[in-house]
């Protein structure tokens, strides 16, 4: 279901509990003295009517209907208690692609002792009938992951009703806080609906409220004070509104409070220092807000803390959390805030981390010492800060037995030499991204030695030298970025022959970073616009060398990488043919060849590759015919130009088929373009003297002149200004890695 993937792990483990409790009373039910009983003539005729209002797919897989007797308390998903249906699952009853639908859910109403109702993960529609007087004695009831649409269930009949599950349906408008908190409800989960208008008042009349679940929703406006007021809240999930306004202070008097979610919200100002009275608290995410000021001195008194994501804000100050009173903390993530200082050596003291982001701060100075004690880390993100002593850093983070993703984008910009010795750990290594550092030097030998290694990134540096054959050796590496460095020579035999991009049986198992973003660099000088990527596996398998000095030819071995979404070979200095062979690429959606000296034709078997959707083999000395048919009726001329002796057919716009356009993508010679810039350098010099004479001997046309000057350089001005503001308010919102 879709809005179990935007819960945290502990939610989703809550959830599916909460769901298998149901579950286990139901079958509690069936499963004593269901089998012998004759259920109830009303109850009967409630459920086959509930069974003839659905689509004759869902009637079969329901598989009920009068069989001579009324023995309704056997058949599948019913429950009965002397003689009455108590409880009814019918969840997730699907064969194939079909599944349960119809209106026909207002006959159930009808079933006076029913006390559970599942119906989640079908295909109901329409409204659910329970603003009347049905359902009298219902007490829990989970519909989610239908379509139900129109206001949401409120049972108003219902005075024992303890949990309401209406997640991921399409109801609307406004919460009935009144008619819900009427019973003694505990449970009431309305994620990934589609309510709005203000975040209603009210939810304080309901006083035994666990659990409250309105996430993924169109609510607006701010918090009502009253919901700061329900003793027994355990668990608040208002993430991914559009909730504004500021976090008061009563938030310390959920004393109880387990999880709260309010990411994804336009929360400002400052986060409370309240949390030392929340001793309960072990999930607090507050990220994608606009908070600001310090870190809370008493989130340290949490001690029950696992999990803190307080990412995507404007948190100043230094991290000042005491990692001694936290003993449990698992995850910490403040990426992209304007924290500053060094990281604290008492930041190892959380020894139980397994997550820890900063990326995008303001951060200084060298990684502690004291890291090496972080011995269940696994993930680690300290991309764009101004982290110095890199050889320093990878010393440490070596000792990390567990340490599987390592992101150190953008930091060490003095100069620095990559590491070449003295480094023997990283066996666990999947994930190592260490682009736009400015480092020099060449691949360092230890690489080879990451068995377990995916995705390798060293891309915008200025490393030299040529790339060691071993590397395409590393069994499970299948995404390599060495793109906008200076390596040389011709590319090793070894990149055709890697394992992963030829089979994908990878013995490594590939971690998973939660929601936790890894971004790569897009090869393009003129967008430098990041791709996001939040797990190892949603990586494309990839070969990035772009802007480098390589030399000699495309190997025609290319083609066995079946498995290779990306092959970038543009800005070097590759030459020869395009082989044949690449077309035998069938994963392939990206060939950039552009800016090399290749030659000869375009092979036409490259029309066999289905999946590519972008091919650019600009500028190099290609000659013959454009290969026609398959996706090469999708490129622009802009993926042909520089090439004088190629061609490409057209139809004209008759439809006559020997109406045909050829079009050549001639290039600009040096000597053409040496006389141009002759003539230009003429015109210019003579109009300039001309201008002169007039100015000098007319001094009417003089004023006259200036006036238009200063003119112009206002206009001139305020265009400049405007863009200006326009170009800046383009770039604050950019998500860039």
């Amino acid at each position: 279901m879709k809005f179990c993937r935007r819960l945290s792990p502990e939610m989703r483990g809550y959830y599916c509990l909460l769901h298998f409790l149901l579950l286990s009373v139901l079958l509690h039910f069936h499963g004593g003295h269901s089998q012998n009983q004759t259920c109830d003539p009303a109850d009967l005729a409630a459920l086959l009517a509930f069974s003839d209002g659905l689509d004759s797919e869902g009637a079969g897989l329901v598989g009920w209907g009068p069989n001579g007797n009324a023995s309704c308390c056997s058949w599948t998903g019913v429950s009965c208690d002397l003689g009455r249906v108590v409880g009814l699952d019918l969840s997730n009853r699907s064969l194939s692609r079909y599944s349960l639908r119809g209106g026909a859910v207002a006959q159930l109403g009808r079933l006076a002792s029913l006390r559970h109702l599942n119906l989640s993960g079908n295909g109901l529609t329409g409204a659910f009938p329970a603003s009347g007087g049905g359902f009298p004695a219902i007490e829990a009831v989970n519909i989610s992951s239908n379509g139900f649409t129109g206001p949401h269930p409120a049972f108003p009949g219902a005075p024992n009703l303890s949990i309401l599950d209406i997640t991921n349906n399409a109801f609307s408008g406004g919460i009935n806080v009144t008619a819900l908190c009427s019973s003694p409800v505990k449970v009431l989960r309305f994620s990934a609906n589609a309510f709005s208008g203000d975040f209603p008042a009210g939810f304080g009349q309901c006083k035994l409220l666990n659990d409250l679940f309105l996430d993924g929703n169109g609510l607006t406006g701010s918090l009502p004070k009253d919901l700061y007021t329900m003793p027994e809240l355990r668990r608040l999930s208002l993430q991914e509104n559009k909730l504004s306004g500021s976090l008061d202070e009563d938030l310390g008097n959920l004393s109880v409070l387990n999880q709260i979610d309010l990411s994804y919200n336009m929360f400002k100002g400052n986060i409370p220092d309240v949390f030392g009275k929340l001793r309960s608290l072990e999930f607090l995410n507050l990220a994608a807000n606009k908070l600001n000021g310090t870190l809370p001195l008493s989130l340290s008194s949490c001690s029950m803390l696992r999990m803190v994501s307080l990412r995507n804000n404007s948190l100043s100050g230094e991290i000042t959390i005491d990692c001694r009173l936290l003993p449990r903390l698992n995850t910490f993530d403040a990426g992209t805030n304007k924290l500053s200082g060094a990281i604290p050596p008492g930041l190892a003291s959380c020894t139980e981390l397994r997550t820890l982001n900063l990326a995008r701060n303001k951060l200084q100075g060298g990684l502690p010492d004291s890291f090496k004690n972080l011995s269940s880390l696994s993930y680690l993100s300290l991309t764009g800060n101004g982290f110095t002593n890199l050889s320093s850093a990878l010393q440490v983070l070596q000792h990390l037995p567990n340490l599987t993703s390592l992101m150190l984008t953008n930091n060490f910009h003095d100069g620095e030499t990559m590491s070449m010795d003295g480094i023997e750990g990283f066996k666990t290594m999947q994930v190592l991204v260490l682009a736009n550092c400015a480092l020099l030097g060449t691949i360092p030998p230890w690489l080879q030695h990451l068995k377990s290694l995916n995705v390798l990134d060293i891309s915008w540096n200025n490393l030299n030298g040529k790339i060691p054959p071993w590397l395409g050796n590393l069994d499970n590496l299948f995404y390599i970025d060495l793109s906008n460095n200076s390596f040389s020579g011709e590319l090793p035999e070894s990149f055709t022959q890697m394992k992963s991009l030829i089979s994908s049986n990878s013995s490594s198992g590939q971690a998973s970073t939660g929601d936790l973003p890894l971004f790569v660099k897009k090869n393009s000088i003129s967008t430098g616009v990041g791709l996001q990527y939040n797990q190892v596996a949603s990586f494309p398998s990839s070969l990035i060398l772009a802007n480098n000095l390589l030399v000699g030819p495309i190997l025609p071995a290319f083609g066995r990488l079946v498995k290779l979404h990306v092959l970038d070979l543009g800005f070097n200095n590759f030459s020869g043919p395009i082989p044949d062979e690449l077309s035998n690429m069938s994963s392939l959606e990206i060939l950039d060849l552009a800016h090399n000296n290749l030659s000869g034709r375009i092979p036409q078997s490259l029309t066999k590759l289905n999946f590519l959707s972008k091919f650019d083999v600009s500028f190099n000395n290609l000659s013959g015919d454009v290969p026609t048919g398959g996706q090469f009726s999708t490129f622009t001329d802009d993926a042909f130009v520089g090439n004088p002796a190629l061609r490409v057919f057209r139809k004209g716009s008759s439809n006559n088929d020997s109406n045909v356009q050829v079009v050549a993508f001639e290039a600009h010679h040096d000597s053409d373009s040496a006389f141009g810039l002759l003539n230009v350098g003429a015109g210019f010099t003579f109009g300039l003297w001309t201008i002169w004479n007039i100015l000098l001997f007319a001094s009417s046309w003089r004023a006259a002149y200036f006036r238009m000057v200063d003119s112009f350089c206002d206009r001139l001005y305020v265009i400049t200004m405007v863009n200006l503001n326009r170009l800046r308010r383009k770039w604050e919102y950019k998500d860039r890695p």
